[in-house]
């Protein structure tokens, strides 16, 4: 079974008391809250079929409140709803949730349309899929189920947090609130082509797993032959007409290399205006959605619904079983989303839940503890810019300064097509898989494969939460390429945490100024466009101003560590040229600084 989702903290965002910093163990002692006990055992209905508007028959398995002899409980529970792609009878990816189950809620685990044991062929997130969940909620809601109260929830990881958005945006009568792990906000710009490349550490093998788990003969071919083969069929035609096409088409440099309709119709940002139900967010500053999860609950928040946010310092997968974290008599991230979902669906009375608290959670990397506050990006973050100054060559680094007047320089940046391996960044967008020993928590190895700068020992700890924006200036001798830029925590010993990182393809530096971040007349947040027609030109030699989105996080930079920026042309596996990028991937890139050209990285620091 599922193993207990560990999280190190019990109120978080939405038991806390107002204050700057506790440690899980001060929120275990502050908090009354405690789950209730196991009460019931698991009864399993596996591929019950679920009809579709449109004729095509879903297969969900249905968990139940047990009795003592494993028969179901002739009683009407709350229900949990979950959708998922990867097959919901294999083991560990198919989001049973026998906690939640043992407590009194019952839970539906969907196989999305052209997965698992459903009939039809997989769109991944398409138009109908969102369609499908919200007939599923309705189906659910029903009180043709037996087992139903007609109280809705949506709970699931990754996938399965991402389409949540997508059902809730449609408002299907029942629906009460919902528990998003680690979903995308803009799968563009998050996950399938940073920085305008191409993911090639995540994509491909998530499509392989999807495309794999839905070759499965279902369950119930040995009794019903002619339907399990039939849905088989219908999944590997699925796989021939959409999981590689879109692929091919997207490496060749086609229309899938570019920001549209087909990645905004599956961006949860492009509907979460229209969600109304409460929701909890929970993200991971290692995360493949480390982007996104932050501006959802932004936008949740601005739309007035109930909601609060957890970022924990997790990978994809440390996120969805975080091992290694000490309990310390700490709730479960289960345990959290029983809490939420006793307050909105069984309508508990929780005040700690009230709208006077804290609604936003994150761990601070380098101090070890958890922080608070009232929103994201709250009003003591000011944006804070230090300058790149001195000459910079491969394993030494020029400097960064608070100061106006700086030395001009123009350093090279060289294709190194191994860089980004030997750092975090490998883990991170592998979701966790490809760490290398050694390289995970050192940036050192790595750094010497590009051009670094970095501050004096700080006199005083800086605090930083949001995102983050290099202002490089740079040029090429090639048509093309790419910056890839680590901002780092440099200790007295010379370890170079990477605390986050951002990309910029160079040909796609053009900027949407409506969508910009600002904070004290500097950007924080960039916003480039990412389509075929906002490309510009890239003349060899010329300098041109590049803004690099660097992806939020929360740290502390401690007194006497240094903060450094190391820029290279690769980031290996995480990024891979288009064909149509190819030719500008052996270019050497040239930073430029100085009064004419103002290079800099801008930080939103926590008073």
């Amino acid at each position: 079974m599922r193993r207990a989702l560990v999280v190190c903290l019990v109120a978080l965002a939405v038991a806390l008391p107002v204050g700057p910093a506790v440690s899980p163990s001060d929120a275990a002692g502050r908090a009354g809250w405690r789950a209730r006990p196991a009460t019931y055992g698991v009864h399993v209905t596996e591929d019950v079929p679920v009809t579709m508007s449109d004729g095509r028959v879903l297969r969900v398995n249905v968990y139940r409140p047990a009795r003592a002899d494993g028969s179901a409980v002739p009683r009407r529970f709350p229900v949990i709803l979950t959708q998922t792609p990867y097959n919901k009878s294999a083991p560990q990816l198919g989001f049973r949730n026998d906690y939640l189950v043992q407590r009194g809620y019952v839970q539906v685990v969907a196989d999305v349309r052209g997965t698992g044991s459903s009939e039809g062929t997989w769109d991944s997130f398409g138009s109908r899929e969102q369609q499908d969940g919200a007939e599923l909620v309705r189906w659910a809601h029903a009180r043709s189920r037996p087992w139903s109260n007609g109280d809705v929830g949506l709970w699931g990881i990754s996938y399965a947090a991402i389409n949540q958005f997508f059902t809730a945006a449609r408002h299907p009568a029942g629906l009460k609130a919902m528990f998003p792990v680690v979903a995308a906000g803009d799968v563009y710009r998050d996950v399938v082509a940073s920085g305008g490349q191409i993911d090639s550490g995540f994509i491909p093998f998530w499509l392989g797993l999807v495309t794999a788990t839905g070759l499965v003969p279902p369950k119930y071919t040995a009794v019903d032959p002619a339907s399990g083969t039939a849905a088989l069929l219908q999944h590997a035609g699925g796989a021939l007409a959409f999981q590689g096409p879109t692929i091919g088409d997207a490496v060749a440099g086609g229309d899938p290399a570019y920001d549209g309709r087909f990645y905004r119709l599956r961006s949860p940002l492009s509907v979460v205006d229209k969600v109304r139900v409460p929701t909890f967010v929970t993200g991971g500053e290692y995360d493949l959605f480390q982007r996104g999860e932050p501006m959802l609950y932004q936008r949740l928040r601005a739309s007035g619904v109930p909601s609060r946010l957890l970022v924990g310092p997790w990978t994809h997968l440390q996120a969805a079983t975080a091992p290694g974290l000490p309990a310390q008599g700490i709730p479960s991230l289960d345990a959290l989303a029983l809490r939420w979902f006793d307050r909105y669906l069984r309508g508990s009375a929780d005040p700690s839940l009230g709208d006077d608290v804290r609604p936003v959670t994150y761990y601070e990397i380098g101090s070890g503890r958890w922080r608070t506050a009232d929103r994201w990006l709250p009003r003591t973050v000011h944006a804070r810019a230090w300058r790149l100054s001195g000459s910079a060559t491969p394993g030494t680094p020029g400097r960064l300064t608070r100061s106006t007047r700086t030395t001009a320089g123009a350093d090279r940046v060289y294709p190194v097509p191994v860089a980004g391996l030997c750092t975090r960044s490998a883990s991170q967008w592998t979701a966790g898989l490809a760490a290398v020993p050694g390289c995970e928590s050192d940036n050192r190895l790595n750094d010497l494969a590009g051009t670094s700068y970095e501050t004096a020992p700080l006199g005083r700890a800086v605090h930083v939460m949001g995102p983050v924006n290099a202002r490089l200036f740079a040029s090429t001798t090639a048509p093309d390429g790419m910056l890839s830029v680590h901002v780092e925590d440099v200790a007295p010993d010379g370890t170079a945490d990477r605390l986050t990182g951002g990309w910029q393809v160079l040909s796609h530096r053009a900027v949407d100024r409506s969508r910009v971040v600002r904070r004290d007349g500097e950007v924080l947040q960039t916003y480039h466009p990412f389509t075929r027609a906002a490309q510009l030109p890239v003349p060899a030699g010329k300098v041109l101003p590049v803004d690099v989105e660097v992806f939020p996080t929360g740290a502390v930079l401690r007194k006497g560590h240094r903060l450094r920026i190391t820029v290279q042309a690769f980031d290996t596996p995480h990024l891979s040229p288009t064909a149509t990028q190819l030719p500008g991937a052996a270019g050497v890139i040239t930073l430029h600084h100085s009064a004419r050209y103002p290079s800099r990285v801008v930080l939103p620091v926590r008073g």
